[in-house]
């Protein structure tokens, strides 16, 4: 491929994580050509600058691709002082969602190391042998819980700092649709990092559409609370807290999870099972499954993908199922803390639908409701470390500790 044309799909690609293409049927392509190229934004501006320079120091130059290099150039540069902003719109979530003195609840206040841009780890993203290593974390894998064969393993993620006993433990649903995706494919970046800090980490497998069609996929993910709180303990965990987080239709899987404790219909054979969690912190997550929020891209994912491949089920004469998917039609006062995350580019789930859940929270929910608007952010930034995923995974760091703490504290506290 020749400097221009090199040059002009740069420019393309670039254009299209500033501003993706809009429209239902675009949204796959419009992610795929966007979130690489924004999460890697540093990397594709170092190749962009370096293929400008080679090509300016031969002899036949083209003015037309080094145009085109220039603003290329200029758009990632923006790209990457978007991503960059994260730290702020972060923070400034959780001082809205927790308060200005949520920081006297951690182990430590934030220093400006904790916010600062980790370069380092930035160069090699996918590195995520050697930096855990580096991180002295050890995975238990394949561990079975549930008698699907493959998809009901489990892996649990410790490290060299996790006690003996009474570790707080955070619990990873992998996205995919629904329908593909694996545990050790998804939320590495959080996983280690909390590993890290101590924490015990579970990564599920679960039944996948459309070979199992809903509800399979919650009842696995209810059956993995089920295992860890009989089985955590042998890990260092502590089962009476959990906290849960994952990406996509594994963000949905978070949320729907953590507002239908112990719901009998998602427990079937284990209805005695205590599948209450204690926080939850769902990325990019689906949250109207029936097309109640009234977003025609909700309507359009239930009719054009959900009914057919998920469901095997028609949402006119069964709306009443896809009702109960839908984390934004199952808020109770009791739901617990939340920490929503969500990009405001996502062409795969439209914002709309967090936006939505986050309002159903804030007006019936007793417990604390925070929101981060990523400018810019594409579906999918945290599956490897990004400028913007390391500091979503500080900031979901800095929310879990403060929610574990005041957890302790108010256990502590209570009269026996």
């Amino acid at each position: 491929m020749g400097f221009v044309r090199r040059q002009l799909v740069t420019a393309a690609l670039t254009a299209n994580a500033i501003r993706p293409v809009p429209g239902f049927r675009a949204g796959i392509p419009a992610f795929f050509a966007g979130w690489l190229t924004g999460e890697l934004a540093p990397h594709v501006l170092g190749l962009t600058v370096a293929d400008a320079a080679a090509h300016a120091t031969g002899s036949r130059r083209d003015w037309r691709g080094l145009a085109l290099a220039g603003l290329s150039s200029a758009g990632l540069a923006y790209l990457v002082r978007q991503s960059r902003q994260a730290v702020d719109d972060a923070e400034t979530a959780l001082v809205e969602g927790l308060g200005v003195e949520y920081v006297e609840q951690l182990d430590a206040r934030p220093t400006p190391a904790d916010l600062a841009t980790p370069w380092r780890r930035l160069a090699n993203p996918f590195a995520f042998g050697r930096a855990a290593r580096r991180a002295g974390i050890e995975v238990h894998r394949d561990i079975p819980f549930a008698p699907y064969g493959r998809r009901g393993l489990l892996d649990v993620y410790t490290s060299e700092v996790t006690p003996a006993a009474g570790a707080p433990v955070l619990l990873q649903v992998h996205g995919g649709g629904w329908t593909i995706g694996n545990k050790d494919q998804q939320g590495l970046p959080l996983m280690q990092h909390m590993a890290a800090k101590g924490w015990v980490c579970v990564a599920i497998n679960y039944r996948l559409a459309p070979r199992d069609p809903w509800p399979a996929q919650i009842v696995d993910v209810k059956a993995a609370i089920a295992w860890i709180r009989e089985h955590i303990a042998e890990f260092g965990g502590d089962p009476s807290y959990i906290a849960i987080t994952g990406g996509s239709a594994g963000g949905h899987l978070t949320a729907l999870a953590a507002v239908t404790p112990n719901a009998p219909e998602f427990q079937p054979g284990f209805e005695s099972a205590d599948t209450a969690v204690q926080a939850a912190v769902p990325y990019y997550g689906v949250y109207d499954l029936a097309g109640a929020s009234g977003l025609r891209t909700a309507e359009l994912m239930r009719d054009k993908f959900l009914a057919p491949i998920v469901f095997k089920r028609s949402p006119r004469s069964e709306r009443e199922v896809f009702e109960e998917a839908s984390p934004l039609l199952r808020v109770t006062a009791d739901a617990p803390d939340f920490f929503v995350i969500h990009g405001s580019r996502d062409t795969l789930v439209d914002v709309g639908q967090a936006r939505a859940f986050v309002a159903a929270l804030r007006s019936t929910s007793k417990r604390t409701v925070t929101y981060a608007e990523l400018p810019g952010a594409q579906h999918a930034f945290d599956i490897f470390p990004s400028i913007r995923s390391q500091h979503l995974v500080r900031a979901t760091d800095r929310f879990l500790h403060w929610h574990w703490n005041g957890w302790r504290r108010e256990r502590h506290s209570s009269p026996r």
